[in-house]
Formats: C-alpha cells, sequence, structure tokens
C-alpha cells in the first residue's frame, strides 16, 4: 500500500508473535527497508526463520489473526526451493511479506560463502537464478527483530567482514562473461537478437557479481543490480550507461548484433581490470 508502513512497535510485536509459532527461531527485517534504500510503496519484507518442522497450520492462524481472514501462507516449499514459501499480507493496511528461511540451510550457504563455493540456481521470478550465498547476505543487511535462542545472532556474528574466497570465486566468474560473447556472436548470422539478449542478461549478471564480490558487498536481489553495481567505489566508469546502450541496441540486424557483442566485451574486458584495481 503506497505511503503505509509499519511502526518499529508494530514490527516488534508481529516478530514477537511469530518467534511463538511452533518452529520459529528467529525474525529478520529485510529488503530495502532494512537498508534504507526503499520507496513509500516497498512492501515490508519478515524473513521468517525456522528449523524444521515448521507448524504452518499454526502460521496460518496468526496470519489471519493481523491479515484478516483472507490471509493465507504456504506449505514449506511452495514457492519453489530457494525462494521457499511464506505469505503476502495486508496488516493495518500496509503490505508485508512473510519469507521462510530454514536456518540449518542459511548456515550451509554462509559455509560455502565462505569456502568460496557459490551457484546460481534456476527459481520462478529470477531469471538470472537465485545465489545461494544471498542467504548469508540476507543476514548480513538484515535488521533483527526477535531471536530468543539467540541463533540468527551467532550467525550473523560469524558474518563479520565478506568472505574473501567468495569474492575471489565471483571475479574469476567472470571467465562465463567472455564465453557468452562468443556463444552469441553464433547467433549473429542468423539475426537471433532473443538468444543474444538472453546471452547478455546473463553476461551483465556475471559482471554485477564480480563487482560486487571484488568492493566486498552483497548483493541479493537482481532488481537494480546495474545500478547499485555502478555505484560501487571504483566500477567502470559510466557502466549502468553502457549496460543500458548495449539492450537498448539489440535486434535483428546482424550488423547492429555484432557491434552490440563488441561493446559487451569490451564491457567485460572494463569490469575485469576494475575487479583487478578494487581488489589490490
Amino acid at each position: 500500500m503506497v505511503g503505509v508502513a509499519l511502526s518499529d512497535e508494530r514490527l516488534a510485536e508481529l516478530a514477537a508473535l511469530l518467534v511463538e509459532v511452533p518452529g520459529v527461531t528467529a525474525v529478520l527485517l529485510g529488503g530495502s527497508r532494512a537498508r534504507g534504500t526503499h520507496t513509500p510503496d516497498s512492501d515490508t519484507d519478515l524473513g521468517v526463520y525456522y528449523h524444521r518442522p515448521l507448524d504452518v497450520a499454526a502460521l496460518g492462524e496468526l496470519a489471519r489473526l493481523v491479515g484478516g481472514p483472507a490471509a493465507r501462507v504456504t506449505a514449506v516449499g511452495e514457492w519453489g526451493p530457494w525462494v521457499d514459501g511464506g505469505g503476502w499480507l495486508t496488516v493495518d493496511g500496509a503490505a508485508v511479506d512473510w519469507i521462510y528461511r530454514d536456518l540449518d540451510r542459511v548456515g550451509r550457504a554462509w559455509t560455502d560463502a565462505e569456502q568460496g563455493r557459490y551457484a546460481f540456481h534456476a527459481q520462478t521470478g529470477h531469471p538470472l537464478g537465485v545465489p545461494d550465498f544471498a542467504y548469508a547476505g540476507e543476514v548480513a543487511l538484515g535488521v533483527v527483530l526477535a531471536d530468543p535462542a539467540g541463533e540468527l545472532a551467532a550467525l550473523r556474528d560469524r558474518m563479520g567482514a565478506y568472505p574473501p574466497a567468495l569474492a575471489e570465486a565471483l571475479v574469476a566468474g567472470l571467465w562465463e562473461a567472455d564465453f557468452l560473447v562468443g556463444l552469441a556472436r553464433k547467433a549473429v548470422t542468423r539475426g537471433d537478437a532473443a538468444y543474444v539478449a538472453g546471452c547478455l542478461f546473463r553476461l551483465v549478471g556475471v559482471c554485477v557479481h564480480a563487482l560486487h564480490g571484488a568492493a566486498g558487498r552483497w548483493l541479493v536481489n537482481e532488481k537494480g543490480a546495474v545500478a547499485a553495481a555502478a555505484a560501487l567505489p571504483g566500477a567502470p566508469p559510466r557502466f549502468r550507461e553502457q549496460v543500458e546502450a548495449v539492450f537498448t541496441a539489440v535486434d535483428g540486424d546482424p550488423v547492429h548484433l555484432t557491434a552490440v557483442l563488441d561493446a559487451a566485451a569490451d564491457l567485460v574486458l572494463e569490469t575485469a581490470d576494475a575487479c583487478a584495481m578494487m581488489t589490490r
């Protein structure tokens, strides 16, 4: 709801109610409201951290209590393996999203990130895929609202610094961006603009994650990722403008597609150079 936000007191009350549900161990304010980058129409994202089994029936009862008789929550995993599940609620006129997070799985994602292991996982609504390290980033960037046993706080204490091994792995992952340029060139003579655009989207995603890794900054959302990368200290000059120019020029003309991919190749090189400077 535009212009409607919950007070800190109401958020604390909701969090206290949530951790009374069997299985729920902690509640985290996430998204743009936790980072202070929200707009008046931004939803309020509440991460509902749990251990299995989560009492979904009890959680549904609470959703109806605070969100009205039409409110519902999903089963665990109903929104897909990485988004998991939750509920889209309206509480006191404000849009409030409950988002499930398996705390054991979050811990494993952090361990992988510490060791420089990551992958992008196919997920509806996430065209690049969900990076598993996003689980750790959400905790690092969020605000703990309730954590009776201190489990989430203990995990967050381990996240004192961005993992150097993850930074190194994300920068090394730029090989894929370079590889995608070569793949896309094979579609130029056919004028296959859709395939080229798909390669370009993946290429840009790899670049923005490499830049965030080099800067030691968490990136947990595809939305606004290019603008966030462009704002990083040491990012290539005019990074956002270059990305936008690349996508704007995509059409079925092989001459235009060749020029687009030449510009994309330059973007990858500039990104690699910027990452090298940022990690010195």
